[in-house]
């Protein structure tokens, strides 16, 4: 079934794997740089990785020239962390570009790549993580990461589902039964998602 963009939607998170598209993934032809992020879309100096830190913070960091983030501190919930510089921080793609890459946006214009790249409407889409977390995930999905984190991770397969419905991707096989399984582990929480495109 195929949702509008801006169109909201609102169900239970295990009715929303179920109805996502299950298809195998194939990585061919991708390149990261086929996504292009950190921009500025507002044009306030901050880019969208800056956006994200200073809507993340828990302790406000000082904004300087060219955004330079001083001070301020941040929760990780991949590692339950908290860091003291936003240089110790990665903005993670919840769904990593090599991901959604797969599951769909290879047939994308570059546009909307760039639209997914730097998704600041939906918070579960990026998120303010250690950079060591990020870096062991790297383009892993759920069938090979989970946040070191136990307790946070219904709300990342929670979210991943969220996301993955929000733009319409698909979900392979192995990562389908991954999130099955986590998901009925957890509680059946409703999301709400806007459709992206």
């Amino acid at each position: 079934m195929h949702h509008a963009p801006g169109e909201t939607i609102t169900l239970p998170a295990r009715d929303a794997l179920a109805a996502l598209t299950v298809a195998d993934e194939s990585r061919a032809g991708y390149s990261r740089d086929k996504f292009k992020h950190w921009t500025d879309a507002d044009k306030d100096g901050c880019n969208t990785r800056s956006e994200v830190l200073l809507a993340e913070a828990v302790a406000a960091p000082e904004v300087g020239p060219k955004c330079a983030l001083t001070g301020g501190s941040w929760y990780s919930p991949y590692d339950d962390r908290y860091l003291d510089s936003a240089s110790k921080l990665d903005v993670d793609h919840l769904v990593p570009l090599a991901e959604a890459w797969d599951s769909g946006a290879s047939a994308w214009t570059a546009k909307e790549r760039e639209a997914y790249a730097n998704d600041l409407d939906d918070a579960r889409a990026l998120i303010a993580v250690s950079a060591a977390s990020n870096r062991s995930k790297a383009d892993k999905d759920p069938t090979e990461w989970l946040p070191p984190y136990a307790p946070y991770r219904c709300e990342y397969v929670t979210n991943w589902v969220a996301d993955k419905t929000r733009y319409q991707l698909s979900v392979d096989p192995a990562e389908y039964n991954a999130l099955a399984e986590r998901l009925a582990a957890c509680p059946d929480q409703p999301i709400t998602v806007t459709y992206a495109r």
